[in-house]
């Protein structure tokens, strides 16, 4: 119940703080629902705020006062701060149930789309708990899923079992944390708070997704001054583009095995690197829950930014005379709302530990819009202050700096050329951006700008690397192709509208060849996600209990280079978790894995003894039969030199204490 009340309070602390950011009378003149907009700013904005001052007064309980249990007198103090404050609100504005009563009919949405967002939301929610959940005492993550997972889960787990307090990342504990961990705490909070893991994790994934979604639908309509557009936008982004699927059907068919591959395959299909990963499909926002609610943060951010674009691309002038007057006139800089911007700097800034390549991506395509707006001060100020509260949050929880730049030309094209881009997108989305090059030429000015605004982030990664993994770039492109459907909708949607039967007939082939592919991935992650596709972990283990009961925030454990089972679901710091976790977030886990080998391979206890104080190993759990990268472990140096502590039900895992 409690969970509830904390998502109930948040949402309403938003609206507050939002309210002056998103007048109802400019989002209506833009022929747009208002409350899918009101909604879903407030969700996402009273979300980050409270749970940023929870973390904060968690923080300082835990390493000021001293508490084992931060997170109940931080909540405590929290929601009843944020309950008296609002109660003040309302009493102050003489709220009354028949004034909420007549504020809703007045702004009551069409019933075609309560309908469409009620089953959007259904979906969203089903799809969520389809792959993760709870059933008999186990927790169930499909096989497409898991793997990102089990970082997440243990961050979870260290603060609702734990007291995470300065933040260590469990599957490399004894450090800093490196990634953004924000949408964990708040999921940790919520499970120590009463709900189920499960429900609080697709909970907030589902409302963070679908608040993105009304937003990308808001968006579309604004342009397109359509409905199916924005229902069309919603559907390409779920259903990707792309040509793997044509080439898979053509090959096969050639083969005469078509319908024997489709029905039998699992995988995902994709002929460049990593394709069969799904970095490009809808699997992205199932596996990596936290880029939802960055999203959500990116397109409020653009929505009130939008005002700025549609003054600055409704001047007069014509050609290069406009776009010189967007710099060289005292309009095209003076700040029209700087408190709006610095608002909007707050937002982007405290995102940056809950999705730090969605506020890249933000601040990349509000520098697009910055070029063809005037008042660019406003857009200083939000970069200003984005980065400010970025870095202030670097120096709590990372020692050293966050990323790594570094240019790196060419992304995952095999041909790091010109050429070899252009035919690499061509390859994992199909006409997806090429043709947003031709759509921009039969675009009116605004949505021109816009467009080649919401490409920089897509450029951006064929560029730069920001980590030691070149992969986690494709998060930029999955954004600037999430924003970009926009404007493949309002085409579609063109074609449709036309008087003659082959623009229909175009319009349904646009709409295929942009959702084909798409639509045969989220067959295979429903078939590598049902009941014998899954991991399980025993949610009452007794191996969990002893963990999260016997082992505190400064203790370290060397284990088996373990992904997601009973000892990470304890959210205890794990000395070396599994080893791409850590090292895709930066961390130098060829150094531990080398120790890891020497502790659990050596013949001498003096050496072992030696290691282990070195690396302030508290406790070495060993496990039946197990080998670390590929070497014989010694369970007998180690058993003669600490005393046994912990032995499971079954007898296969043992744990030893070396401080004992």
């Amino acid at each position: 119940m409690l969970g509830y009340i904390y998502l109930i309070l948040a949402a309403l602390l938003g609206r507050e703080i939002t309210r002056p950011l998103l007048p109802e009378q400019r989002i209506k003149e833009k022929e747009v629902t208002p409350c899918w907009i009101t909604f879903s700013a407030a969700f996402g904005c009273g979300v980050l705020f409270l749970t940023w001052a929870v973390y904060i007064a968690a923080w300082l309980f835990s390493t000021c006062g001293g508490m084992e249990k931060p997170l109940f007198a931080a909540n405590l103090l929290v929601l009843a701060a944020v309950g008296l404050l609002l109660t003040g609100i309302y009493y102050r504005r003489k709220c009354s149930f028949k004034k909420i009563k007549e504020h809703i009919s007045r702004n009551f949405p069409p019933r075609k789309e309560i309908f469409f967002f009620l089953i959007l939301f259904a979906a969203v929610m089903w799809i969520m708990f389809y792959v993760f959940h709870i059933s008999g005492g186990y927790l169930y993550s499909g096989f497409t899923v898991f793997g990102d997972y089990a970082p997440h889960t243990a961050m979870m787990r260290s603060f609702s079992l734990g007291n995470n307090f300065p933040t260590q990342y469990p599957h490399f504990g004894g450090a800093d944390v490196k990634y953004h961990f924000m949408f964990q705490f708040l999921t940790g909070n919520l499970e120590y708070l009463g709900m189920p893991i499960d429900v609080g994790y697709n909970l907030v994934s589902s409302l963070s997704l679908w608040g993105f979604f009304a937003m990308l639908y808001s968006l579309a309509k604004w342009f397109s001054k359509s409905m199916a557009a924005g229902v069309l936008a919603v559907v390409f982004m779920v259903f990707r583009s792309g040509t793997a699927f044509f080439r898979f059907a053509f090959e096969h068919l050639g083969a005469g095995d078509l319908w024997e591959i489709l029905s039998q395959n699992t995988t995902f299909i994709g002929y460049t690197p990593n394709e069969n990963w799904g970095l490009w499909n809808f699997n992205v926002y199932l596996n990596q829950r936290h880029l939802g609610f960055g999203l959500l943060i990116v397109a409020l951010s653009l929505w009130i930014f939008m005002e700025w674009l549609e003054e600055g691309c409704a001047q007069d002038e014509k050609g290069f005379l406009w776009l010189r007057k967007r710099f060289f006139t005292s309009e095209a800089w003076k700040c029209k709302k700087p408190e709006t911007a610095l608002l909007v700097g707050m937002l982007l800034g405290l995102c940056s530990f809950w999705n730090g390549a969605a506020v890249i991506a933000g601040l990349l395509i509000l520098a697009g819009f910055a070029v063809f707006s005037d008042g660019k001060l406003d857009y200083l100020i939000v970069a200003v202050v984005t980065i400010l509260f970025s870095e202030i949050q670097s120096k709590m929880f990372v020692s050293g700096s966050v990323v790594s730049p570094s240019i790196y030309l060419g992304f995952l094209a095999e041909e790091k050329t010109l050429s070899g881009v252009v035919w690499y997108l061509f390859e994992i989305s199909g006409l997806f951006f090429l043709g947003v090059l031709v759509l921009v030429f039969f675009m009116k000015r605004m949505e021109r700008a816009a467009a080649v605004s919401m490409l920089f982030p897509a450029i951006f990664a064929f560029l730069i690397s920001l980590t030691p993994d070149i992969n986690v770039n494709h998060k930029y492109i999955m954004i600037s192709y999430a924003f970009l459907t926009i404007f493949w909708a309002d085409a579609v949607c063109r074609l449709f509208r036309t008087r003659y039967l082959i623009g229909k007939l175009m319009g349904i082939l646009l709409a295929m060849s942009l959702t084909v592919t798409g639509i045969y991935d989220f067959v295979v992650v429903l078939k590598d996600n049902d009941s014998g596709h899954r991991v399980a972990v025993n949610l009452e283990s007794s191996l969990t209990a002893w963990l999260s009961g016997n082992l505190g925030k400064n203790d370290l454990i060397l284990t088996p280079e373990y992904s997601m089972n009973e000892v990470t679901m304890s959210g205890v710091m794990l000395y070396l978790g599994w080893p791409y976790y850590a090292w895709s977030a930066g961390y130098d886990t060829y150094y531990r894995a080398e120790q890891a080998v020497v502790m659990y391979t050596t013949a001498s206890s003096k050496v072992l003894k030696e290691t282990v104080e070195k690396e302030h190993i508290t406790y070495i759990l060993y496990e039946d039969g197990m080998k670390f990268e590929e070497k014989e472990c010694r369970e007998d140096v180690i058993a003669d030199t600490y005393p046994l502590v912990y032995e499971s039900d079954d007898g296969r895992i043992r744990i030893y204490g070396t401080e004992q």
